[in-house]
Order: structure tokens, then C-alpha cells, then sequence
């Protein structure tokens, strides 16, 4: 039982592949509710290992792992139906691919990577998940071509999904450079 945590982190990794199949499907209601399970899962694989004291180092790459290859995998699957704008999902997976090249590098350079989440971008993650749980809903249960308050909120959220991902892009690569740059001047 102690790796409960882990192995309700890899029901959110087994979960991409379903979820990719339904939006290509265009059955984007069940999309969105295998996201919301997802979602649930997450925040219940992290209060498990933590009140019962179950964290274990393979959860701590899992369960951001899981996060990304969920939310990437999403992006592209939309963005290829033409349900996000694909400038918007370029920029999604390319800071993910950049933060994870990077922090590779960082590890190579360093061997003791320890990220620590922004808070810029656990604003950024919320507003991607938003962003597409709100999509995923409105198609899902009819409303693709909805206008006026509704369109420009979504417009709105879009912006500000495309802020913070670049924003969020920035402030891990200049961590990155920071980290570098201290392990250089100590050799």
C-alpha cells in the first residue's frame, strides 16, 4: 500500500492516451470529464503521500511527469482539431519541451537538479488547465460557436494563458541561467 500515491499517479498517465482518442473522436464531454478525474486524482495522489507520509522519490518525477504529458498531450490533441489556436499550442508544448531541456541540462551540469515550481508558473498551469477544461466543456456540451460575452471571455483566457506561458518560459530560464552561471564561477 505504500505506493498508493504512485500507483494512482500512473491511472493519470494511463488516462493520456484515452483522452487523446476522445478528442480525436470529437466525444470532448468525455475528454473533459476523464481531465476532471485526472485533476481529481492529482490533488488525491498528493494529499495521500503526504498525510500518510507515503512520498516516495519515484513520485516526486512521476506526478509532474504525469502532469505534463496530460496537459501537452491535450493541447495538441485540441490544437489539431482546431479547438485552440495552434500559435497557442506551439508555445504550450515549446516552453514544456524548453523548462524540461533545461532542467536536463541543469542536471547534467549541476547532478543535483532541484526545481522548485514558480509561482508564475503554477498561475500559468492553472490558467492551461482552465483554458482547456473550458474548452473541452463548451464544445462538449454544445456550445463551439457561441459569440458575444462568452467569446471574448474565452479570448480573454486565451490571452492570458498565452501571458503567463511566456512569462512562466522566461522566469525558468532565467533560473536555469542563474544555476549555471553559480556552478560555473564554483569550478
Amino acid at each position: 500500500m505504500r505506493n498508493l500515491p504512485n500507483l494512482i499517479t500512473l491511472s493519470r498517465i494511463a488516462a493520456v492516451p484515452l483522452t487523446i482518442w476522445l478528442i480525436m473522436e470529437g466525444l470532448l464531454l468525455y475528454a473533459f470529464w476523464v481531465f476532471v478525474a485526472a485533476g481529481v486524482s492529482d490533488a488525491l495522489d498528493g494529499f495521500i503521500a503526504k498525510r500518510f507520509d507515503m512520498e516516495t522519490e519515484l513520485g516526486k518525477y512521476l506526478d509532474p511527469l504525469a502532469d505534463k504529458a496530460l496537459l501537452v498531450s491535450i493541447y495538441i490533441s485540441l490544437g489539431l482539431e482546431g479547438y485552440i489556436a495552434s500559435w497557442l499550442v506551439i508555445l504550450v508544448v515549446f516552453r514544456d519541451i524548453a523548462i524540461v531541456g533545461g532542467a536536463l541540462l541543469l542536471e547534467t551540469l549541476t547532478h543535483s537538479l532541484t526545481m522548485q515550481p514558480l509561482m508564475v508558473s503554477k498561475v500559468n498551469t492553472v490558467m492551461q488547465i482552465v483554458l482547456a477544461a473550458v474548452v473541452m466543456a463548451n464544445v462538449g456540451y454544445g456550445g463551439a460557436d457561441v459569440g458575444g460575452l462568452w467569446a471574448d471571455a474565452l479570448e480573454v483566457l486565451v490571452l492570458i494563458t498565452a501571458v503567463t506561458t511566456v512569462v512562466s518560459g522566461f522566469a525558468y530560464a532565467g533560473t536555469c541561467l542563474n544555476r549555471a552561471n553559480q556552478v560555473e564561477k564554483k569550478e
